[in-house]
């Protein structure tokens, strides 16, 4: 494996979808546990990367995601219905997100509606 430059090292580590946690670090920095992450990869909300060691590795984005499950999940809701909720809330970001962007610069600036 090539040697990494500093300055790609860093790069990586601003990448949000760079799976830079280990579950031990990736629980403390959510507040939660390591079985709840385990517990979330299992009803598939994140599924995250394995180390050449078989460890599990989290991005930021990831992180985010497993964050927001843990709030609904601390607020009573079940995790099952907690993973589903978080996976419909990020696919209607994403969605609206798509339709933004097909909408194009003149939705944007408040010009007239295309039709």
């Amino acid at each position: 494996m090539p040697q990494e430059t500093p300055s790609h090292a860093t790069d990586r580590l601003d990448d949000d979808d760079y799976p830079a946690y280990t579950m031990g670090r990736a629980a403390e920095m959510i507040g939660a546990t390591p079985g709840f992450l385990r517990a979330i990869g299992e009803a598939r909300l994140i599924t995250p990367l394995r180390s050449e060691g078989g460890h599990r590795r989290y991005s930021r984005y990831q992180l985010r995601i497993a964050a927001r499950a843990r709030d609904l999940v601390d607020a009573g809701t079940p995790i099952e219905a907690a993973c589903r909720i978080v996976i419909l809330e990020d696919q209607l970001e994403e969605a609206l997100r798509l339709n933004e962007e097909l909408r194009g610069p003149s939705a944007r600036s408040g010009g007239p509606a295309e039709r």
